[in-house]
């Protein structure tokens, strides 16, 4: 008996249930939905370590689970490739997220299998990698624009960007959700050495393009009466942690790598603003995220952050100019509680789940194979 329901396979990602980051949880709503819209659903998810494939399903969605042996990188390579392989033997239109191995997706176009591939950053322009691996992302990316049937991005720069490799009716842009989060309990608050209402979140891997050095020099350099909760795992071995740790004042609360996500949304939601000090990148899901909290915005000033935060937001380039900031706006009740309104309306004007999901449905159902 034939499935006439319209099907997609998921490929990129390490699996769901999300576990490990913005594309898993993007994968996890989008295929949730797709299932309750009557799709048929397939999630390639990575095992490490030797092992056979196996099948399961998980709340509707079918599991292909594939064991890589390798650790690390290598392991990932591994995956996406066996994955790929594997998806290459049926018909299925296939949704692929992130083009870290889109040389792979090669073997999808010699089968004529159809793929639609979301381009998420530029990622060989980040600081953190070194030559060869700028070179191989750079031209994975060129690879991407080349082999997908279709390209998505989620932010109108990073669509501009991919114009310049191929023909812009080849794109689409759909950035990423987040739900609103409009109560949260503060029971753990007190734990954490924190008052709502009495300090900012700063939500990042301790990079320097996050600029997580200049905002906790920048808040450092002046008593602010208030708190800067930093969010991460710090090791003093790394230089870059140890300059953060060694320039912050003892307003400068480090809590370590949080995982639990309500406790993460309790964080925000008591949070007085949302320090996002992200210099690349297309639409950040903790940004993203902040303004679904109602978080008042204080970000790195780029053209990625002002897009998305919206102009209410306020901006800084350097320790500095965030010293500067704060300096104004941690005594301006009447703007905090504007920039707070502020980022409730951008979150509902273009950032909830229910349009992100729908805008990618639509488009996978025009992108199915005939």
């Amino acid at each position: 008996m034939f499935d006439l329901r319209p099907a997609v396979r998921i490929l990129g990602i390490r699996g769901v249930p999300a576990a490990h980051g913005g594309f898993e949880t993007f994968a996890e709503q989008l295929a949730l939905h797709l299932v309750a819209r009557g799709w048929r659903v397939v999630v390639y998810c990575q095992e490490d370590g030797p092992g056979a494939t196996t099948h399961d399903e998980w709340r509707g969605i079918e599991r292909v689970h594939i064991h890589a042996a390798a650790r690390g990188a290598r392991g990932t390579m591994q995956f996406d490739w066996c994955a790929i392989r594997d998806a290459a033997q049926h018909r299925d239109l296939c949704l692929t997220l992130g083009y870290n191995t889109a040389l792979f997706c090669i073997w999808l176009r010699l089968r004529s299998v159809r793929n639609v591939i979301n381009m998420d950053g530029i990622e060989w322009s980040r600081a953190k990698w070194g030559p060869i691996a700028k070179a191989w992302l750079w031209l994975n990316e060129r690879a991407g624009c080349w082999l997908g049937n279709h390209l998505i991005a989620d932010h109108p720069q990073i669509a501009e960007h991919l114009a310049t490799r191929v023909r812009a009716d080849k794109i689409t842009t759909i950035p990423y959700g987040a739900p609103p989060v409009d109560e949260a309990p503060h029971d753990a608050l007190p734990g954490l050495g924190l008052e709502p209402g009495r300090y900012l979140t700063l939500i990042a891997r301790p990079e320097p393009e996050n600029s997580v050095l200049e905002a906790v020099q920048g808040f450092s350099s002046a008593h602010r009466g208030v708190q800067l909760a930093v969010l991460g795992r710090y090791d003093p071995a790394v230089p870059y942690h140890a300059a953060v740790l060694q320039a912050a004042s003892p307003e400068v609360r480090f809590l370590g790598a949080i995982y639990d996500a309500p406790l993460v949304r309790a964080l925000r939601f008591h949070s007085l603003a949302y320090v996002h000090g992200h210099q690349v990148g297309g639409t950040n899901p903790s940004l993203v995220e902040a303004l679904g909290a109602g978080n008042a915005v204080l970000a790195h000033d780029n053209r990625f952050n002002r897009w998305v935060a919206g102009a209410a937001a306020q901006f800084f380039d350097d320790a500095r100019s965030f010293d500067a900031l704060l300096g104004r706006w941690l005594h301006d009740r009447e703007t905090q509680h504007e920039m707070r309104h502020a980022s409730r309306a951008r979150h509902e004007e273009a950032f909830t789940w229910p349009q992100v999901l729908e805008r990618y449905e639509a488009l996978l159902l025009q992108q199915q194979p005939t």
